[in-house]
């Protein structure tokens, strides 16, 4: 029996634009490395426009771009910036993701 949709489970204006905000920063593909990357464990800047081999300026703005989302968080070492995944805030956005996208009612 299919799912007839009521406002009560409709998506609120506010969550659409979020998923829609997350959906555009990840759908860049070297963010969307960046991401994967950073999936196993913290990378310096050096490590990643290695790895894309990618100017260390577009790495850089694609960084800032994850870290003004709040997907990834940075700490200083010596001379050296590491970033790591923020795990718990893409979580949030990936099951907010799946109450888009899980069909429902089949």
């Amino acid at each position: 029996m299919k799912q007839t949709y009521s406002k009560n489970n409709l998506p609120t204006n506010k969550s659409v634009k979020k998923i829609v905000e997350f959906l555009k920063i990840i759908s860049e593909e070297n963010r969307l490395m960046i991401i994967s990357m950073l999936n196993f464990g913290p990378r310096c800047v050096c490590e990643i426009w290695q790895c894309l081999k990618l100017p260390q300026n577009l790495v850089s703005h694609h960084l800032r771009m994850l870290k003004d989302f709040n997907l990834i968080s940075s700490e200083k070492e010596g001379l050296k910036v590491f970033y790591k995944l923020n795990s718990k805030v893409v979580k949030k956005y990936i099951k907010l993701s799946n109450q888009f996208l899980n069909p429902k009612g089949e």
